[in-house]
């Protein structure tokens, strides 16, 4: 309570400070840079196969490689932030990422590349969930989802930043610069060990376990909430998700992130190559289409917020997720270039939309004693299925077809079905304190 940051984020009547555009804004620096680099990645995938001498089922392997590299990261991070703290786990990660974007760029060999890209998928996996998990916890409840949302846009610009990097630097000086201009993004570690306070959830939290067990070790009696509180909060993280008051909400937040993930997955990793084999589109062409899909994302992302945080979470979800969903399968299904473009932005702004309600859905869902572990365990399952086995299935798909677009036409199937359970099973956590949802 001596730090006036802290104070500004733990004070009731839900008053906004600089302190609270701080955290926002290093939550959404890391959002982008996340968005950069995953962008980065699929748009060099060509050249960087052509240089490596790689086929098509070699570079699946290794980016699978790298994404269960990446999956360790994304439980380990926000683990260690239930145990330590959110804010010195950020900015350690961060640091990490940022040192190891050069070592990519100056990869020599396609085993080193795979190396170098795994440890950056470890850092920047865990980034974006703690990250989160601060933002949720430190703003007022009436604006947690259009503030999550916003920060998730950010993503956007981060792939619409790499379509520019690609285009422009790619051309001249070849893809390993794309992969050193984000390094820079080290000063952002300085930026939320200085002006971000700790969590007062989390604070609260670890003050009501030093009191419980300072209770007990003086032979002191608890009362009926300490005691049942205590006896889950003592449990093993992982052995909490699955008791019988967090089983449903554990089983509902895995659904939503492993069918974003495998959504995002075929379109994250095969997009540039769908379009380059089915359509013709050269570097800079898809590149372009990267920069303004991108841009129109935000739209989508921040607009979910609002609708959200106004009309609820299973609303939201429902019309980003119908929208999405229309709108890729009628470009699947057009050859026409100005329809491809056309289609292809009206899509995003459903697609890339849903993940604002996901962010924020699977950060509210799990309790304080548990955000770290829950949000770890949703998004690590997650990515080991949408991008570890799903792309098996996507490369298969190709194969027997010859084409990506039956792989394509399998995303509005898991969008509607998403949709689906969030409006007939999931509960609705608006405008709720996060001790009001659990405790």
């Amino acid at each position: 309570m001596r730090s006036a940051a802290y104070r500004n984020v733990a004070a009731e009547g839900g008053r906004l400070t600089g302190t609270h555009w701080h955290i926002a804004w290093a939550n959404g620096l890391g959002w982008g840079f996340d968005g950069m680099d995953g962008a980065i990645f699929a748009l060099v995938a060509p050249l960087v196969m052509q240089e490596f001498a790689v086929g098509l089922p070699e570079y699946r392997s290794g980016v699978q490689i790298a994404m269960l590299v990446g999956i360790v990261g994304l439980y380990l991070w926000p683990w260690l932030a239930d145990r330590y703290g959110r804010r010195t786990l950020l900015a350690i990660n961060i640091a990490m990422f940022s040192l190891m974007m050069p070592l990519v760029a100056l990869a020599p060999t396609w085993g080193f590349f795979v190396a170098a890209y795994a440890m950056c998928r470890f850092a920047l996996n865990g980034e974006w969930a703690i990250g989160s998990m601060l933002v949720a916890e430190t703003w007022p409840a009436r604006l947690r989802g259009r503030i999550v949302c916003a920060d998730r846009a950010a993503w956007g610009v981060g792939a619409a930043l790499a379509g520019t990097i690609t285009a422009v630097v790619v051309g001249a000086w070849g893809w390993r610069a794309a992969f050193v201009l984000p390094a820079a993004v080290a000063l952002l570690a300085i930026y939320v060990r200085l002006l971000c306070p700790e969590s007062p959830y989390w604070v609260r939290t670890m003050d009501r376990k030093r009191r419980i067990r300072a209770q007990l070790a003086g032979g002191g009696r608890l009362n009926a909430d300490d005691t049942a509180w205590i006896g889950k909060a003592e449990k093993v993280g992982i052995r909490q998700l699955f008791l019988p008051d967090m089983l449903r909400n554990t089983s509902l937040a895995t659904f939503v992130a492993t069918t974003n993930l495998i959504a995002f997955s075929t379109v994250g990793l095969w997009m540039p190559l769908f379009l380059k084999e089915a359509h013709g589109w050269s570097t800079a062409e898809y590149s372009s289409f990267y920069i303004a899909w991108g841009l129109i994302g935000v739209v989508g992302i921040a607009g979910a917020g609002w609708i959200i945080d106004v009309f609820g979470r299973r609303l939201g979800f429902l019309l980003m997720l119908l929208e999405g969903a229309l709108f890729i399968t009628l470009w699947i299904y057009t050859d026409s270039r100005p329809l491809l473009w056309t289609y292809g932005l009206l899509w995003s702004i459903g697609f890339l939309g849903v993940w604002g309600p996901a962010t924020t859905y699977t950060t509210e869902i799990y309790p304080t004693r548990i955000r770290g572990v829950g949000n770890g365990f949703s998004w690590a399952v997650a990515f080991f299925i949408g991008y570890v086995l799903w792309p098996f299935v996507a490369v298969w798909l190709r194969e027997s077809t010859g084409s990506f677009a039956a792989a394509f036409l399998m995303i509005p199937v898991f969008m509607l079905l998403q949709g689906a359970v969030i409006w007939f099973c999931s509960p609705e956590n608006a405008g709720k304190e996060l001790d009001g949802i659990h405790v």
